[in-house]
C-alpha cells in the first residue's frame, strides 16, 4: 500500500523514492548527487494524476534528448540530468490504494514509507524518523507498523484508530487520485484573485480594491524561495536556503516552524487566505495558487 519508483543512480546504486522525495546536491536529498551541475533541489518525485512524476524544481532534465519540466515515470525511462549523468527507472509500483491518516487536526493524507507523528503545537506528520516523536510508522513491504513512545510496535491497517496523546486519528485507504491531490480550502468564503510579486527581500500581495500587503525580511524570503522553486519542496531544503550557515536540522526545524507560523499569522491578520502556504504534513511545503492568481518572479 505504497507508491514508489526504483531508480538506478549514475554510480549503479538503486534508490527507492516516494512522493515528496528530492533529487539534488543537498546532503538531505533522498537521492543526493555529488555533481556541480546538479542544483541543491534539482527535482522532486510527486504523485499526481494517478501516476508518479519527476517534477523539475531548480534544475533541468531531459527525456530522449528533449528538455522537459516533468516526466511520468515508467520502467525503462531514462532521465538525463546533465551530460553523461542519468537516472534509469527500473521499476514503478502503483498500488490500487495507499495508507493514510485523517483526524487529530491532520488533513487526509498519504503516509511516506517511514514517518514520525510529532505532537508539538498540534499534531503533524514528518517524513523519516525523528527522535522524540510521539509515534513512528513504517512500511515493511507486507504491511504497516506503528510504535508509540514506550510501547511495542503493532500492525496498522485501514479501519484502525490511533490515539496519540489527545489526538484521535483514523487509518484510511486512499485512492491514488486522492493521495495525489493537494486539497485547498477557502477561508471566509470565496477569496479574491491574488497577484503575488516576489522580489526576494520583499513580497507584494495585491487584491482588487484592497491595499497591497507587503512582506519583508525572513517572511518575504520564505515566500520568494517557494516562488523560485515553483512546486512542493521539503522543509529542510527551504530552511537550508534561508539559513545556509546552520547545518543542524535540530536547530533549523523549530526556527522554520516559528517562521511559517509567523507567516500564516500575518496572512490571517491581513485577511489573506492562510492556505496560500500549505504544509502537507509529510515535510513538504508549497504555495497553493488558484486558477486566477498571478505570480511575478522578480527574484
Amino acid at each position: 500500500m505504497r507508491a514508489f519508483v526504483r531508480v538506478r543512480a549514475p554510480d549503479g546504486r538503486l534508490y527507492e523514492l516516494v512522493h515528496g522525495d528530492m533529487v539534488g546536491r543537498l546532503w538531505s536529498a533522498a537521492l543526493q548527487l555529488d555533481d556541480a551541475r546538479i542544483s541543491e533541489a534539482h527535482a522532486m518525485v510527486s504523485l499526481r494524476e494517478r501516476s508518479l512524476k519527476l517534477i523539475a524544481l531548480r534544475g533541468a532534465f531531459a527525456v530522449d534528448g528533449r528538455p522537459v519540466s516533468e516526466a511520468t515515470l515508467r520502467s525503462g525511462l531514462v532521465l538525463q540530468l546533465a551530460r553523461g549523468l542519468q537516472l534509469d527507472v527500473v521499476e514503478v509500483h502503483l498500488p490500487d490504494g495507499v495508507l493514510g491518516l485523517v483526524g487529530g487536526g491532520l488533513a487526509r493524507q498519504a503516509l511516506p514509507g517511514v514517518c514520525s507523528l510529532v505532537d508539538d503545537q498540534g499534531l503533524r506528520i514528518e517524513k523519516g524518523y525523528r527522535d522524540g516523536a510521539s509515534a513512528w510508522l513504517w512500511d515493511t513491504g507486507n504491511g504497516w507498523r506503528i510504535q508509540q513512545q514506550g510501547q511495542a510496535s503493532m500492525a496498522l491497517a485501514p479501519g484502525d484508530t490511533v490515539q496519540v496523546g489527545a489526538h484521535r486519528c483514523d487509518v484510511v485507504l486512499l485512492s491514488l487520485a486522492a493521495a495525489g491531490e493537494s486539497p485547498t480550502r477557502q477561508v471566509g468564503g470565496v477569496g479574491a484573485p491574488l497577484r503575488l510579486v516576489a522580489n526576494y527581500d520583499t513580497v507584494h500581495l495585491h487584491r482588487e480594491g484592497q491595499p497591497a500587503v507587503i512582506l519583508s525580511g525572513i517572511l518575504a524570503r520564505l515566500v520568494s524561495e517557494m516562488v523560485a522553486l515553483d512546486g512542493p519542496v521539503g522543509w529542510s531544503v527551504l530552511a537550508g536556503q534561508l539559513w545556509p550557515r546552520e547545518p543542524d536540522l535540530d536547530v533549523l526545524r523549530p526556527r522554520f516552524d516559528v517562521t511559517l507560523s509567523r507567516l500564516r499569522r500575518r496572512l490571517r491578520q491581513d485577511q489573506l487566505r492562510t492556505d496560500l502556504v500549505r504544509s502537507d504534513g509529510a515535510g513538504c511545503v508549497e504555495l497553493v495558487l488558484y486558477p486566477h492568481d498571478v505570480v511575478e518572479d522578480r527574484t
